[in-house]
């Protein structure tokens, strides 16, 4: 699949960027050049390759499944623009 600029003008606007037709082309073509790149890693057998779980191998440290009590609630909220009940108080957003 080749791109065209319509495609990388597309892209952009998703992305909420603003491009000049300079820079469409320049991603154009590096656009392109990925995707030949990515073609050429499809054509790779794989068959018979075991799927990767992870890039590297490592345990996963697990701690005991207990509740522990970080910090108390009046402390987290120190920092809050507004409380009430010991809770955040936040504007209504829904009517």
């Amino acid at each position: 699949m080749k791109l065209d600029a319509a495609h990388v003008r597309k892209i952009a606007q998703l992305a909420r960027l603003s491009v000049t037709d300079a820079e469409t082309e320049a991603l154009l073509v590096h656009m392109n050049r990925m995707l030949d790149y990515v073609a050429q890693l499809s054509e790779v057998d794989t068959s018979k390759v075991p799927p990767l779980e992870h890039a590297v191998e490592m345990d996963t440290p697990l701690r005991d499944d207990e509740p522990v009590r970080k910090f108390d609630a009046s402390r987290g909220l120190e920092n809050a623009p507004a409380a009430e009940l010991n809770m955040f108080r936040v504007p209504k957003v829904v009517e």
